[in-house]
C-alpha cells in the first residue's frame, strides 16, 4: 500500500511523456518479475506478471493516433505488437533469454522517450488523453499562421 502511495505522489506532477516512461518503467519491472518467476517455477505469478505486461502494451498501442503521430505512431504501434507476442512466446516457453531480449528492447525505446521528454514541445504531438491537466490548458506562446498572423485559440487543442 506504501508503495502505490508513493508511485503516486511521485507521479503527481510528471508530464505527459513522463508518464509514459513510468509505463515502460513498469512493464520493465514486470518482466523481470515474470523472468523471475520462470526461475522459481511460480506459474501463477508469471501470468500475472505478464498480464499486466500486456496490459500496458495494450493501452499505449491504444492510445496511438496515427492522425496525429504518422509513421511514428505507426512504427509504435507494430512495435506494441511485437513486444505483445514476444512476451507471449517467452511465457510459453519460459525463457528467460526470450523476457531478456524483450527487456532490451522496451528499454531501448523507454530510453528514447526519456530524451524526447527533455524536449518541452514533445507533450504536445501526445494524445490528449496521455497528456496531464496542466498540459491540456497550457497556453501557447504565440503561436502562428504560415504567413506570420496570430492564431485565435490561446489553448492547446
Amino acid at each position: 500500500m506504501r508503495d502505490e502511495s508513493y508511485q503516486q505522489q511521485a507521479l503527481a506532477g510528471a508530464t505527459g511523456v513522463e508518464l509514459v516512461v513510468a509505463l515502460y518503467d513498469a512493464a520493465i519491472r514486470f518482466l523481470y518479475r515474470a523472468m523471475q518467476c520462470v526461475e522459481e517455477h511460480d506459474v501463477r505469478g508469471r501470468r500475472i506478471a505478464v498480464k499486466k505486461v500486456v496490459d500496458i502494451l495494450m493501452y499505449l498501442q491504444a492510445r496511438l493516433r496515427p492522425d496525429v503521430g504518422g509513421s511514428v505512431a505507426a512504427s509504435l504501434s507494430d512495435f506494441y505488437a511485437a513486444m505483445f507476442t514476444m512476451t507471449l512466446e517467452a511465457s510459453q516457453l519460459e525463457s528467460r533469454e526470450l523476457f531478456e531480449e524483450v527487456i532490451a528492447c522496451v528499454r531501448n525505446v523507454r530510453d528514447a522517450w526519456v530524451i524526447v521528454a527533455r524536449d518541452p514541445e514533445a507533450g504536445r504531438v501526445l494524445p490528449r488523453e496521455l497528456r496531464t491537466r496542466e498540459e491540456r490548458f497550457a497556453p501557447v506562446a504565440a503561436a502562428r499562421t504560415n504567413d506570420g498572423e496570430a492564431i485565435g485559440s490561446r489553448w492547446l487543442a
